[in-house]
C-alpha cells in the first residue's frame, strides 16, 4: 500500500519507553528493548514500516531508558519516510503518564497508539473505520490467543461496547473470555485530557477501566490479524518463526483467508439432548489437538452452531454466552483457542411449553441456511471456496453445500444418522482430529508451523 497524496491520515504515538528486564540476555544493559533487533532490524522499524504501509507518517515516540539510542537512530525520521518527534520522561511515567504532555501536540480528533513492544500486521484502515463507524471515544485491538491465563482479558456486550477489564493478575476462579487487550488503539485526543499531572499512571487501570465503569464509549475491534508482544526470548524466536514462514503478512484482513467452520454440539462437545448448562458441556476427545492444528496451519477456526435452547425457553442468551466462556477457557488453558463463535438462538417452531416467544421466528441465520457463514465471510474476509465445515449432522453438510464450502461428517454426536437433508459429504472422520487432520493432509498445509 502507498502513501496516498492529499488525504490526512492518523497521527501515531509509539511508547518506547521500556527497559526490557526479560530480555536483558539480548539488551545487555545496552539497547533500549523497542530496539531488540529481529531479523538484524531494530523492532520500531518493523513498526514504522507497517505505519506508513497505510498512510501514517507523523509520530511521536515516548522515550526515556536509554532513549538517546533512540533518537540517535531515527533523527527527525525524514531518513525513513516519516516525520518523528519525540517526548523525553525523566522519570518513568507508567503507560499514560506522558498524555499529559502529548495533548498539547495533537490536531486531530483521533491517533493511533501502539507500544513499542509488540511485532504486528493489521489491517489499520478496517481498525479506523471501525472506530468511525461506533463513534468510540476509544478503540482498543483485541483478539484471542494461546495464553489468555496470563494477558489482560476485555469482556464486551453484544455491540462489542468494553463492559470491563480483566486483568491478568486477577484470581480468576470463573469461566472467562479469550479477548486479549493487545495494546493497540484508536483514541479521541479528548482521552488526553484525563491526565491533569505529569505523574506515573497506568492507561488501563487508571484511565480505561474508570470510563468503562461510567459507561464510556470504549470499543473492542475484535481481529484474528498477528499483533504480539516479543518481550521475551521465546517470543522474539516465535515471531521470527512466523515472518519466515509468511504467516503473519497473509493473516492481514486485506488479504483472503481460509477457515475450517466447526459444528458445536457432537462435534466439539459431547452430544447430549440439549446443552444449555455450562456444568453439562463436555469436550469431545481430541478437540484440543484438533483445534491447536487449525491455529498452527494459519487457518481461521470458526463455530457455527444452532443453539435452539434459548427460544424454546430453557434458557437465555447469557447462559449459551457462559458455556462458550468455558470452552474457551478449556482452550486457552491448553495454548489454543478459537477466532470466533457464531450461534444462532432461534427456531421457527412453536408450541414448546415455555418458549420464548422473541426468538420464535423463521430467521435466515439458522442451520442449514447460510447467514452465520455469510456474517463471517464479511468480517474476516473469508474465501469460502477455500474452506470447510466440519460438523456431525446431514444439516452441517446441507449447510456446506448452500454456502460452497467443502464438508467433511464427524462420527461423533449424530454421526449423520440425522437424515434431515439428503446431502453427502465430501469426506468423513472418526472426529475432529482426523476431520482436520485429512483437511490440512488434501490442503497441502506443514504442521511446522505456528502462529
Amino acid at each position: 500500500m502507498s502513501v496516498q497524496k492529499g488525504i490526512i491520515f492518523m497521527k501515531a504515538v509509539i511508547m518506547a519507553g521500556g527497559k526490557g528486564t526479560r530480555l536483558e540476555s539480548l539488551t545487555k544493559g545496552e539497547i533500549p528493548k523497542p530496539m531488540i533487533p529481529i531479523k538484524e532490524k531494530p523492532l520500531l522499524l518493523w513498526q514504522i514500516e507497517e505505519l506508513k504501509r497505510y498512510g501514517i507518517v507523523d509520530i511521536t515516540m515516548i522515550i526515556g531508558h536509554l532513549g538517546e539510542k533512540i533518537s540517535e537512530y531515527f533523527g527527525n525520521g525524514e531518513k525513513f519516510g516519516v516525520k518523528i518527534d519525540y517526548i523525553l520522561e525523566d522519570k518513568p511515567l507508567g503507560t499514560a503518564g506522558a498524555f499529559y504532555y502529548l495533548k498539547d501536540m495533537l490536531k486531530d480528533e483521533y491517533f493511533l497508539l501502539l507500544f513499542g513492544d509488540i511485532f504486528f500486521n493489521i489491517d489499520i484502515d478496517k481498525m479506523e473505520a471501525f472506530h468511525k463507524a461506533k463513534k468510540a471515544k476509544v478503540t482498543l485491538f483485541a483478539h484471542p490467543n494461546s495464553h489468555p491465563y496470563d494477558s489482560d482479558l476485555v469482556e464486551t456486550d453484544a455491540d462489542e461496547k468494553v463492559i470491563c477489564f480483566d486483568s491478568k493478575n486477577n484470581k480468576r476462579d470463573y469461566w472467562y473470555d479469550n479477548m486479549v487487550n493487545a495494546g493497540i488503539y484508536i483514541l479521541d485526543k479528548s482521552v488526553c485530557e484525563k491526565v491533569h499531572k505529569a505523574v506515573k499512571t497506568d492507561f488501563e487501570k487508571d484511565i480505561l477501566a474508570l470510563m468503562a465503569a461510567s459507561g464510556e464509549a470504549i470499543y473492542a475491534y475484535k481481529s484474528p490479524e498477528y499483533v504480539k508482544d516479543v518481550g521475551t526470548v521465546d517470543r522474539i524466536k516465535k515471531a521470527v518463526t512466523e515472518l519466515d514462514a509468511g504467516l503473519i503478512a497473509r493473516k492481514n484482513l486485506s488479504n483472503k483467508q481460509a477457515a475450517i467452520f466447526l459444528d458445536r454440539d457432537g462435534t466439539i462437545n459431547k452430544l447430549d439432548n440439549f446443552i444449555y448448562r455450562a456444568e453439562d458441556f463436555e469436550l469431545e476427545e481430541g478437540v484440543i489437538e484438533a483445534i491447536g492444528s487449525i491455529n498452527s496451519s494459519g487457518l481461521l477456526a470458526i463455530v457455527i452452531t444452532n443453539q435452539p435452547s434459548v427460544a424454546r425457553g430453557l434458557c437465555d442468551i447469557s447462559d449459551i454466552d457462559y458455556i462458550h466462556k468455558k470452552l474457551k477457557t478449556l482452550l486457552g488453558k491448553e495454548g489454543v483457542f478459537l477466532d470466533d463463535i457464531f450461534y444462532c438462538p432461534h427456531h421457527p417452531d412453536k408450541g414448546f411449553p415455555e418458549e420464548n416467544p422473541l426468538y420464535k421466528v423463521d430467521c435466515e441465520c439458522r442451520k442449514p441456511k447460510t447467514g452465520m457463514i455469510e456474517l463471517a465471510k464479511d468480517k474476516f474476509n473469508i474465501d469460502l471456496s477455500s474452506s470447510y465445515m466440519v460438523g456431525d449432522s446431514s444439516m452441517d453438510i446441507e449447510l456446506a453445500k448452500r454456502a460452497g464450502l467443502k464438508s467433511v461428517l464427524v462420527m461423533t454426536g449424530l454421526g449423520g444418522t440425522d437424515n434431515k437433508y439428503d446431502a453427502k459429504p465430501d469426506y468423513t472422520a472418526k472426529n475432529l482430529y482426523e476431520a482436520v487432520q485429512k483437511i490440512l493432509s488434501i490442503e497441502n498445509i506443514s504442521m511446522d508451523k505456528e502462529v
